[in-house]
């Protein structure tokens, strides 16, 4: 193979993870309650498999063909009961990379001013909806009790191939997990990450 053909296929190629990751789509979701901004989050319903009961924001898997921004819509739109063309996007949040393979990408935008009560949410995936003002999560920074990662290897690795066999050092992580209380509210694991990095970039300051 000739250099001129490996430039001509990495240059204008987009770059990914590595891996096998399943991608994942969300909105953070402002609504102005009277004169002030509130972020909007769901409770999920109990029948769910997936963390049910759980705070959160609206989203979910990105299907086949289908953009970040276009999964944040349209999930968005299906569990709030709202139309697409309703939801103003404003742009993306920084995505989170999990150990568990999965990609979240998050998006900033706001909802049409509707009192809650209004709101047809889906009751198959949400049992609730509630606010909590923006200015709340500036002022209050989370709790942080992170998790540690470590390697397990299953017996049949073949030791032998590497240096130090079954003594080698594998490498131990750190994962962040942050929790806001408002109110009776626990926010908690990605969703608290994701408002932690909203106000970061609104702040410009990290807590």
């Amino acid at each position: 193979m000739k250099i001129s053909s490996l430039k001509e296929i990495t240059q204008n190629r987009q770059a990914k993870p590595e891996g096998d990751y399943k991608g994942f789509s969300i909105l953070v979701p402002l609504l102005q309650v009277q004169d002030e901004l509130h972020l909007l989050f769901e409770i999920r319903s109990e029948n769910l498999k997936t963390q049910p009961g759980e705070v959160c924001f609206p989203g979910g898997r990105i299907e086949k063909d289908e953009s970040p921004e276009q999964c944040a819509l349209r999930e968005t739109a299906e569990e709030l009961g709202l139309d697409e063309e309703r939801i103003e996007l404003f742009g993306p949040l920084d995505y989170i990379v999990t150990p568990y393979n999965l990609i979240l990408y998050p998006f900033l935008g706001a909802l049409p001013k509707i009192p809650l009560k209004d709101f047809s949410f889906n009751p198959d995936e949400v049992s609730s909806l509630f606010t909590v003002p923006l200015s709340f999560f500036i002022e209050n920074p989370p709790l942080d009790h992170p998790i540690h990662i470590k390697t397990e290897v299953d017996d049949d690795f073949p030791f032998d191939k590497i240096q130090n066999g079954r003594n080698y050092n594998w490498k131990i992580g750190s994962y962040p997990v942050l929790f806001y209380e408002y109110g009776p509210y626990i926010i908690w694991g990605m969703t608290a990450r994701i408002v932690k990095n909203l106000v970061e970039i609104l702040t410009g300051k990290k807590s």
